[in-house]
């Protein structure tokens, strides 16, 4: 991997990090010869695999961590946690009597009935299927505006940081490579990566001065950090930003799908097989003009 999961566990205090400082707030938890412990971070974590005990019931799942610290009001508290994130009369059910939703909730609100500092979630919704995912994904972005609760989520889905995210970091090979607002990272990558990871469509191109040239026509293109200066290039460019025109790249139509808001189509350029929104016949001969295009490595 590139190091998300990692970073969640130092920050969490269940790995310490080899060198550098790592503060929650103003205060220092690890840094040479500092160390403090995960149960004194003030934090909340919700593993990837939810990590709720088989033994207990719902509401002994969410109460334990109150009941640990001593806290009168434990389960007052987590009834109403419970009631937060919508199980309600499941109370007394064994985790294994719930759907893969219900379990993630669960292991939600046990993460947030101490008030945390900070919420950690470790790609919370891979295991859920699209609906449950979208609904408890909603939820988690609800929940963190409300209390106002500092939430880092790590997740390989974009679509899903850009539904939760105030801000994202993109991380590669151990390297945060952009951070910024999603809107950021979607309309001015900082590098192939990033660029490739939110999705692109590739044609094969020659760098051309400040332009790439493609099937003997020159484009002008934005350039990545890591973008070639000369020789073999790809204009890269979304599906969103392209469309069919009287003037542009020249393509032939290899498929047709209509979606209900929109139609795609698979459109040949040279040697590349792009995606195109546009109505347009199958055998069509195409131009396809780009709203915005970048030129990415061969």
């Amino acid at each position: 991997g590139c190091g998300k999961t990692t970073t969640l566990r130092m920050i969490a205090g269940l790995e310490a990090p080899d060198a550098g400082t790592l503060r929650i707030g103003d205060t220092v938890v690890s840094a040479p010869g500092v160390f403090v412990p995960p149960e004194r971070r003030g934090l909340g974590m919700v593993f990837q695999s939810y990590a709720i005990w088989p033994h207990l019931d719902v509401l002994r799942n969410v109460t334990f961590p109150l009941e640990r610290a001593g806290a009168r009001d434990a389960e007052a508290r987590a009834l109403e946690l419970l009631k937060l994130v919508h199980l309600e009369g499941l109370e007394h059910r064994r985790p294994d009597q719930l759907s893969g939703g219900q379990q993630q909730r669960v292991a939600l609100a046990r993460a947030l009935v101490a008030d945390p500092k900070v919420l950690l979630l470790d790609e919370p919704l891979s295991n859920l299927d699209a609906r449950l995912r979208a609904e408890v994904r909603d939820e988690i972005r609800a929940l963190a505006k409300k209390d106002g609760i500092t939430t880092v989520l790590v997740t390989h889905d974009h679509e899903e940081a850009f539904a939760v995210a105030d801000r994202i970091a993109f991380v590669n090979g151990g390297r945060i490579e952009q951070h910024g607002p999603p809107r950021e990272l979607w309309d001015a990558p900082a590098t192939a990566a990033v660029a490739r990871f939110f999705g692109v469509e590739e044609v094969d191109a020659e760098v051309d001065g400040d332009a790439l040239r493609v099937e003997g026509r020159r484009w002008p293109v934005t350039k990545v950090a890591d973008a070639p200066s000369s020789g073999a290039a790809k204009l890269a460019f979304r599906s969103s930003d392209a469309r069919f025109a009287d003037d542009g790249l020249p393509g032939r139509v290899e498929s047709a799908t209509f979606l209900g808001h929109h139609a795609l189509c698979r459109v040949r350029i040279g040697a590349a097989s792009v995606k195109v929104q546009g109505m347009a016949r199958p055998g069509d001969e195409v131009r396809i003009a780009l709203d915005r295009a970048w030129v990415l490595p061969g």
